[in-house]
């Protein structure tokens, strides 16, 4: 959800107000790993995915995907730490299948290594904008459309990424 007018407050404080989902974040970004882990053994001799481990990595990723966008700066409302139905600011779904293509998952990784190139640069470029974005805010109080929508893209992608590197889809990760 767009919002021009921003608060420069919560802007200048952004970095220090998101330590503490910043550091959750890392921790279930470790544990999302090791579930990928299981969820790979378990794709690769059933060609199915756990549900379970879906919805614990899903959960996560939504997490991660809300504490990335705040970070980010894309929107001001401080995140909630439980993420039941949302956030008013951000929406994230994936739907669970079942069905997952073995030799995909097989060589995930591999296969992974043109996204996450290009997710490196994008997030890269992204850390730009993010920078651009908070002396604008911080001298205006507006966030332009203009800073606003690459960065957008940009979170997308790498949220898809990560949902494809940690086994959530076999979607291929596209920049929309």
């Amino acid at each position: 959800m767009f919002s021009e007018s921003r608060s420069r407050l919560t802007t200048f404080l952004r970095a220090i107000l998101a330590i503490p989902h910043q550091i959750l974040s890392n921790l279930l970004l470790r544990v999302g790993h090791l579930l990928a882990v299981f969820q790979w053994f378990i794709v690769l001799f059933t060609g199915k995915r756990n549900h379970a481990l879906f919805n614990l990595q899903s959960q996560w990723l939504a997490y991660g995907a809300s504490t990335m966008t705040y970070q980010g700066l894309m929107y001001d409302r401080f995140p909630p730490f439980v993420r039941m139905n949302g956030h008013p600011a951000m929406t994230y779904g994936l739907d669970y299948n079942a069905e997952a293509n073995r030799l995909t998952n097989f060589l995930r990784l591999i296969w992974a290594i043109p996204a996450l190139i290009i997710g490196t640069v994008l997030t890269l470029f992204g850390a730009v904008l993010t920078v651009v974005s908070w002396f604008v805010i911080i001298i205006t109080g507006r966030h332009p459309r203009a800073l606003f929508d690459p960065k957008l893209k940009i979170h997308r992608y790498v949220t898809r990424l990560n949902a494809y590197l940690v086994l959530l889809t076999d979607e291929y990760p596209k920049f929309d």
